[in-house]
């Protein structure tokens, strides 16, 4: 009587397994997610190739240095633009990220499962899929008619409410990822629900809070619609928040429509400008993310 050896078996074993349903449906759903996600990089890649491709050669230290020039003239640059994008995403952030961390922090702290937690989070979830020009809209409604004026303020003002759904989600979600024995295991050792909160939950969740942040400015960064009923525009330099400041994306939208060479190329590299600082960000908030939350 013949017997088979342990090694047969196990190759046998291991082709038997191969060639089970489940082995073939998870290889099958594994081919095409790749290809789903190559399908999906490519409109991607071709922006950036086409946009590197005709912005790159207009890109320069002019291009961070000089004002816009006039129509019919061929030298200048887009520093203004690149000074009052900085200063308008700065203000939407000071504005955004306080307010949604703070109710990120009262729906997972304090209101979690009462009647104002749910329509907070109602509420979030319909700012989001509002359309950016409403909010510029609302901001041109309660700043620029209430101040008498287009400013970088108001235009910060309609950026922090696309903003502000972002951060308050993303921030939830990190400070849910941490384990409620801690925040127990604080309150066994005498501390208050403050300093839990401010010296265990908060610092532990920092990476998902950094990361809605940055999510958020990559979000605004490439709108123009708000800012144009906000922040409008300004050929000069210009730092005063109570004043019309230029920005990337409304540069490239007065400069695109515009019938000559020069500022046609000036939009191109402003735009490729504008897409390596939300690339730039959007690298960072991914970096942040590898770290885990607790």
């Amino acid at each position: 009587m013949t017997t088979q050896s342990p090694e047969m078996s196990d190759r046998d074993l291991f082709a038997r397994k191969s060639n089970s349903p489940r082995n073939i449906f998870n290889v099958g759903m594994t081919v095409l997610v790749s290809v789903f996600t190559v399908v999906m990089l490519l409109p991607l890649g071709a922006i950036i190739f086409d946009v590197a491709r005709k912005g790159i050669q207009y890109v320069g230290i002019d291009s961070f240095t000089r004002l816009p020039p006039p129509p019919g003239l061929t030298e200048g640059g887009f520093g203004n633009a690149v000074v009052g994008t900085l200063i308008v995403l700065s203000i939407a952030a000071a504005i955004s990220a306080p307010f949604g961390i703070l109710a990120a922090v009262y729906l997972t702290e304090f209101g979690r499962g009462s009647r104002i937690a749910y329509w907070v989070k109602f509420a979030a979830n319909v700012l989001s899929g509002v359309p950016a020009i409403l909010c510029g809209l609302f901001a041109y409604a309660v700043v620029v008619l209430t101040t008498g004026g287009f400013s970088a303020f108001a235009g910060g003002v309609a950026l922090a409410v696309l903003m502000l759904p972002i951060v308050l989600r993303t921030t939830e979600e990190g400070l849910l990822l941490v384990p409620r024995e801690v925040r127990q295991a604080a309150i066994g050792l005498g501390a208050t629900n403050f300093q839990t909160i401010t010296r265990i939950v908060l610092p532990a969740a920092l990476p998902a809070i950094a990361t809605a942040v940055t999510l958020s400015l990559a979000r605004a960064g490439g709108e123009a619609a708000p800012l144009l009923f906000t922040a409008l525009n300004n050929n000069f330099w210009s730092t005063d928040p109570s004043q019309p400041i230029a920005t990337l994306s409304v540069l490239i939208y007065f400069f695109a429509i515009i019938p000559y060479k020069a500022q046609q190329d000036l939009a191109w590299a402003a735009a490729l400008v504008l897409l390596g600082i939300i690339l730039l960000v959007s690298i960072t908030s991914r970096l942040l993310t590898r770290r885990k939350v607790y």
